[in-house]
């Protein structure tokens, strides 16, 4: 069976700011827990390629973050990512885009991502993406021009959110107001609830709590 490609930004910190940051662990880990439980494959990639910033490392109590993150397999891919420039698409069934405030820095502009997920959707795969994941959506413009949110029913982390998170001030970019300008319809629930949306082959969670439905939506569906 193809892999899943897991892109993950290079964008080590929140915005401009000196705050530690990159992708959010357990978006990554609570998807990738489901993904592994059904046997399946996976790369991660990454704009420049080389080792990747996760924040949300220590998180007490979470046993499921804890264990992937402590296995070796794991941490030599996430210090290895594949860069964008030797990824063959045709090798993947699914993109997967976890979230994390690096990527509003990198991946939510990156034409190199967006065309290979473009290709990967139109030759019938799967595009999934948790919290400020969707961001990575925002630049995937299909072959006959239009783009691809356009047509599509999306999610992704609310202002409310940012707000209790005390972002709100400091993100390059509103990623609820993006996706509701460019979204055929973007919804969402209370902050921090579960919330997944499947519009066909494109699956996007609300925040992270949503990581392990994301990835359960996602499996469902290659399987």
């Amino acid at each position: 069976m193809k892999k899943i490609l897991i892109p993950v930004t290079n964008h080590a910190n929140l915005g401009e700011t000196d705050q530690v940051n990159g992708t959010y662990a357990p978006e990554l880990t609570h998807a990738l827990h489901v993904i592994l439980d059904a046997g399946l494959d996976y790369d991660i990639a990454s704009i420049k390629g080389g080792k990747a910033p996760l924040y949300g490392t220590d998180i007490d109590g979470d046993a499921v973050n804890a264990a992937i993150l402590n296995n070796d397999e794991f941490q030599n891919r996430i210090n290895n990512t594949l860069p964008v420039s030797q990824i063959n698409i045709d090798d993947y069934a699914a993109v997967f885009y976890p979230g994390g405030f690096g990527l509003l820095s990198d991946l939510a502009t990156n034409e190199d991502f967006a065309k290979l997920s473009a290709t990967l959707y139109e030759n019938g795969g799967i595009l999934a993406a948790v919290c400020h994941g969707p961001g990575a959506l925002l630049p995937i413009t299909l072959s006959t021009g239009e783009k691809l949110l356009a047509t599509k029913s999306v999610t992704g982390f609310t202002r409310e959110e940012e707000i209790d998170y005390g972002t709100l001030a400091h993100v390059p970019f509103l990623l609820e107001e993006s996706l509701a300008r460019s979204a055929a319809l973007y919804s969402k629930v209370q902050p921090w609830g579960v919330f997944v949306i499947e519009d066909e082959r494109l699956i996007t969670g609300q925040n992270p709590a949503s990581a392990q439905a994301v990835g359960e939506a996602l499996v469902k569906q290659l399987t």
